[in-house]
């Protein structure tokens, strides 16, 4: 996978895509989306395939569940993995499951010892399933447990010590995430190990009161805001120029907003790139 910027691939630009071929670094998509046996998004992406490198991004597997894994789920995603080659494979450090009953939702665990090794456990047998690393994505926080005696970053840097998995790091998510629970954002590029993170992530966010003040949503549907560029900024000379993702799923613009959002990281990984020099 290049040190440049992709966008995540929607159904709504899949033959406009192949149509025009832009000028683009990578896509990526959703793993489930991918699933079926056939068919002609199937087709589809198998020829955008054939001239870009793809990364493929679950939402479903639920890492931090207590149900056992989902063996159709693991099976139909090694079967993705097998018919796209992708360059990079990821999912959410969340559960979404519980008691075979499924939430649209990306929730949080709760930061134990306990559940570190739950969740490391879970990683490591995904990746032998896979034969291959995954990479784990920090999400964005609203509440935080009670019984949590780790910070996120704590946490997070220990399940990659305890599985050996790699990090998608959400540059947007830690914005979000220090903005709601009144953390420095600092504290959390200071953590994780530069050597993990192999993709990081940018999107929109939107703002909305709540209980007397603001509460910022991780809505994928909107620019990225000044103060993520910024920290996106800040990452990047902790962790080097490395691939990024501009995801946008909700309000989906035309095809050229996404590709103008992709030049700015894209300006930005050049300047780390020449300070690196």
């Amino acid at each position: 996978m290049p040190a440049a910027a992709g966008i995540g691939l929607r159904s709504a630009h899949l033959a406009e895509v192949l149509r025009t071929r832009p000028h683009i670094a990578w896509f990526e998509v959703h793993s489930e989306n991918y699933f079926a046996a056939g068919g002609t998004h199937i087709e589809q992406l198998a020829r955008i395939r054939a001239h870009y490198p793809l990364s493929l991004h679950g939402v479903g597997l639920s890492l931090g569940s207590t149900d056992p894994l989902e063996k159709r789920h693991l099976d139909e995603l090694r079967r993705a993995v097998t018919r796209f080659d992708p360059a990079l494979v990821s999912e959410h450090l969340a559960w979404s499951s519980v008691g075979g009953r499924h939430a649209n939702e990306l929730l949080p665990l709760p930061y134990t010892e306990e559940a570190l090794r739950h969740v490391g456990a879970r990683i490591a047998a995904v990746q032998d399933a896979l034969g291959r690393q995954i990479l784990v994505e920090n999400i964005a926080s609203y509440v935080e447990f009670c019984g949590s005696r780790l910070s996120e970053w704590e946490f997070l840097a220990g399940v990659v010590a305890e599985s050996a998995c790699g990090v998608l790091l959400d540059v947007n998510n830690i914005y979000v995430s220090a903005h709601n629970l009144d953390f420095e954002p600092e504290n959390y590029l200071a953590a994780i190990p530069p050597a993990a993170v192999r993709e990081l992530h940018l999107a929109g966010h939107t703002m909305v009161p709540s209980q007397g003040r603001e509460l910022l949503i991780d809505t994928h549907g909107a620019p990225v805001a000044d103060t993520v560029w910024d920290l996106y900024e800040r990452a990047l000379a902790r962790f080097g120029a490395i691939p990024t993702l501009i995801e946008w799923d909700t309000h989906i613009p035309p095809l050229t907003t996404l590709i103008a959002e992709a030049a700015k990281a894209d300006a930005r990984l050049a300047a780390a790139h020449a300070d690196a020099a």
